[in-house]
């Protein structure tokens, strides 16, 4: 009685409702033992275009370690309305003495996830890659371009991102499960100052339980930078075979200096005010 319960629960759910024809046995038997499956210990939040997909990936052959069926679950962004079993449903169900994690690099950017996650995950770890937020710009850019996103030149699209953007992150706070694409894709400068983001995570963690690295550091020293990451989730130190980089894009062309300076004068001064916040300085 119990087990046809919780599939008439599953068959009636958002997750399936509407796709039924799509939905598999596996997604079904996920779905019917959402409520034993736990729920992340650990959320690479960001940021995007950072290293999170290296470090996902590094993550996921460590033995104590349990990660998402798919990195990027985007529950708290995208797919909220579905609720707390759809996010369950993500996670192995055998995984109780292993840490739970997943890799949702948008979560740091959009405004409404903090609070979501400290009410579901009050005791989370956070984990935040920070890239200098030029370079980041433009690999953001050509993620864009290579997506068919983006039919502009980078500067255009730099001359372009306020009107793009105007009132999409307002649109986000006001409507609780819309999807804002312009806020997703043309987001090259704005995403950048981290500050102003990261602001609203420390208000509501302790910041003990997030830890901030310079994604150079961990593109130039993955070793050190891994073992930092093993000590802040309390994991036994274990190291992959190699190293490699996840998720490199190719670029069409190389970001030219007049848009490079532009930047550089841009962040000046939103850099020094992440490195206010932090307590420390890193070497953009």
């Amino acid at each position: 009685m119990q087990q046809n319960s919780h599939f008439t629960r599953f068959w009636q759910s958002p997750a399936v409702r509407g796709t039924r024809q799509l939905a598999s046995p596996r997604l079904w038997y996920r779905q019917l033992t959402a409520h034993q499956r736990p729920l992340p210990a650990c959320i690479i939040a960001g940021a995007q275009k950072a290293g999170t997909t290296s470090l996902f990936d590094y993550l996921c052959g460590h033995p104590q370690c349990a990660p998402s069926f798919t990195k990027e679950v985007h529950y708290f962004d995208d797919a909220f309305n579905r609720g707390e079993g759809w996010y369950r449903m993500h996670f192995p169900w055998d995984s109780r003495e292993r840490l739970c994690f997943e890799s949702s690099p948008y979560y740091m950017f959009d405004p409404r996830v903090p609070a979501r996650v400290r009410e579901l995950l009050p005791e989370v770890k956070l984990i935040f890659l920070l890239r200098n937020p030029v370079s980041r710009a433009y690999s953001h850019y050509q993620h864009s371009l290579r997506r068919g996103h983006e039919p502009l030149c980078f500067e255009a699209a730099l001359d372009a991102e306020p009107q793009r953007l105007a009132g999409e992150h307002e649109r986000l706070l006001a409507e609780p499960y819309a999807r804002s694409n312009p806020h997703r894709w043309y987001s090259y400068a704005t995403r950048g100052h981290y500050a102003e983001q990261l602001v609203h995570w420390f208000a509501l963690f302790p910041r003990e339980q997030i830890l901030l690295l310079q994604a150079e550091r961990l593109f130039r020293q993955p070793a050190e930078t891994f073992t930092q990451v093993l000590r802040f989730l309390h994991l036994d130190h274990w190291q992959p075979t190699s190293f490699g980089s996840s998720n490199r894009g190719r670029y069409q062309e190389p970001m030219s200096e007049a848009a490079a300076v532009r930047l550089r004068q841009e962040f000046a001064a939103s850099n020094e005010r992440l490195f206010e916040l932090i307590g420390t300085r890193f070497d953009w």
